[in-house]
């Protein structure tokens, strides 16, 4: 006799195929995106006299319409990978940290400080040296933030923040004097890379690496929240610290567990611009302003390590140089990034909401798939017997 299991059993087994977390992400970021843009559109309407279809092709061909633009858009979707993770991180904690941009450009110091101090060492020992050392100074800029709210009080919002400007006044410091290079007189900038210790692109591509690095980065992030003892003690804290002193957890350790990840993370981005692109630290990545991307890419991700892969391709496709020159402005992209951040804050507050209607429209789908299939198979092992 065929057993069969009881339906909530066939259901929840289903749903567990894709992580719910991250569909409840998704759905947030397609409606917010889809807001966005045509508020965007309405906007470049009124203002420019430009059609809102034109702009919608040119946000399109600026992104996916050439393989330049795919390039493109893949190469600035890779720091934003890694700067998003500084805010999701600290986030499940229940901190609110900003500090990103001073890691990148801390990481981005280090790697072309340690490329310079070691000449004669084995390319690869400088690029896994280069990683390490900008890890780390990420990840100890942002503990600071976190150590000044657990042990002082201090708001880690505005500390952050404010270690932000203090890193680039550092940065500035260094490829003004001690770190610059007097062959450069255009922009002032670090000693450069040798190429050797330069990292490579994607085999058959034209991107860099640092793609990958990022994509195994927001799984690896996912996997240890989501799935571990420890990210499992990191959602208690940041859900009830009360309820996590009571249990025995560490709060002050898993915050600033979160809080070294998280910066880590956005050091590791600085070391890629420098040791995959520029091939040089210098004031014009401030100018680029991945880490404050990077925190409207973990909003509208809602902090979720595998949404943040999605969302950031699709801001490195907005942020684009095609939609500039046909809009003949620089600040267009800025623009769009204000309109989907205050979109996605006004959504936020109906997540519940559609978090119920998926929860039930997937239910009824998986439902309807298994009880349809299930008679048949019944049958056909009647029909054998």
């Amino acid at each position: 006799m065929t057993e069969i299991r009881s339906r909530p059993t066939l259901v929840f087994q289903a749903k567990r195929l894709i992580p719910s977390a991250f569909i409840d992400a998704m759905i947030i970021t397609i409606v917010s995106m889809v807001i966005s843009l045509l508020i965007f559109g309405l906007f470049v309407t009124f203002s420019k006299g430009i059609s809102m279809w034109s702009v919608y092709e040119y946000l399109f061909r600026g992104a996916v319409g050439k393989s330049s633009a795919w390039r493109n858009t893949m190469i600035h979707a890779s720091p934003l990978l890694l700067t998003a993770l500084a805010v999701a991180l600290p986030a499940r904690v229940g901190m609110v940290i900003i500090g990103g941009e001073g890691c990148v450009l801390l990481g981005a110091l280090m790697a072309a400080l340690v490329a310079h101090l070691m000449p004669s060492a084995p390319p690869l020992v400088v690029q896994i040296s280069m990683i390490i050392s900008g890890m780390f100074i990420g990840g100890v800029w942002v503990t600071i933030a976190g150590a000044l709210k657990q042990y002082r009080g201090v708001n880690e919002t505005i500390s952050s923040l404010l270690l932000n400007y203090i890193a680039r006044a550092i940065l500035n410091h260094c490829v003004e004097g001690p770190m610059r290079d007097w062959n450069n007189l255009n922009v002032p900038s670090s000693w450069p890379l040798d190429p050797t210790v330069m990292f490579g692109k994607i085999p058959g591509t034209e991107v860099h690496v640092g793609l990958i690095f990022g994509i195994v980065a927001c799984i690896m992030a996912w996997i240890l929240m989501d799935h571990t003892t420890t990210g499992f003690a990191t959602r208690v804290v940041g859900g009830n610290v009360r309820a996590a002193r009571v249990a025995g957890l560490s709060v002050a350790k898993y915050s600033l567990l979160a809080c070294f990840l998280g910066g880590a993370a956005a050091g590791l981005a600085g070391v890629i611009e420098v040791a995959a692109r520029d091939g040089a630290a210098s004031d014009n990545l401030s100018q680029a302003g991945y880490g404050y991307a990077g925190i409207l890419v973990a909003f509208v991700a809602r902090q979720n390590p595998l949404a943040i892969i999605p969302v950031a391709l699709l801001m490195g496709g907005v942020n684009n140089d095609y939609l500039k020159f046909k809009l003949d402005s620089d600040s267009c992209v800025q623009v769009f990034q204000g309109i989907l951040f205050l979109v996605i804050l006004g959504l936020d507050t109906w997540a519940g909401r559609l978090s119920e209607l998926r929860h039930a429209w997937f239910s009824r789908l998986i439902s309807r798939v298994i009880y349809n299939v299930r008679p048949k198979r019944a049958a056909a092992g009647d029909a054998n017997a």
